[in-house]
């Protein structure tokens, strides 16, 4: 058994359709590896040879997907303490060097989307938030050095 992930509803939503899509494919290249085969001689034929690989890959993908989701369980915003950043948790922090403010929203790494302002909980940062409370300071080592923020607040998605 894999390592159990957790997910919002949409996320595993989203992973199930990505697979939906990808078994849809598979038809698709059974077929290029059929039409190429007819070509004659396997062993020169360049095509064969990409869709076979082609369909390689897109059973390894097809695999990986499949042992996520049956890995995956959905967590309910009722599982989790309102006072604390958990996954789920959208967390405002200012970073206190800067002044600079952010707002993230933490999430399993399969779900991690930085232009949708959803960071994993295993970054750095994601680590760094996860069981804080508003008001809490901590230190975060991120690759341009060491950066110190304080949580200014904590929602539910």
């Amino acid at each position: 058994m894999g390592k159990i992930s957790y997910y919002s509803k949409n996320g595993l939503k989203k992973l199930k359709a990505e697979l939906e899509e990808l078994l849809k494919e598979k038809p698709k290249i059974a077929q290029r590896i059929a039409e190429a085969r007819e070509l004659g001689d396997l062993s020169e034929n360049s095509e064969y040879h990409a869709a076979r690989e082609a369909l390689a890959l897109l059973e390894l993908k097809i695999h990986k997907l499949q042992e996520t989701l049956s890995n995956a369980r959905v967590l309910e915003d009722d599982d989790l303490d309102p006072d604390l950043a958990l996954i789920l948790s959208t967390v405002t922090y200012v970073n206190t060097d800067t002044g600079k403010e952010y707002t993230y929203t933490l999430v399993s790494p399969g779900e991690a989307d930085f232009k949708q302002k959803k960071i994993s909980i295993e970054s750095p940062i994601g680590k760094a938030l996860l069981g804080k409370r508003v008001g809490d300071e901590v230190e975060v080592e991120v690759p341009a050095g060491i950066m110190r923020i304080k949580i200014k607040n904590i929602t539910r998605e």
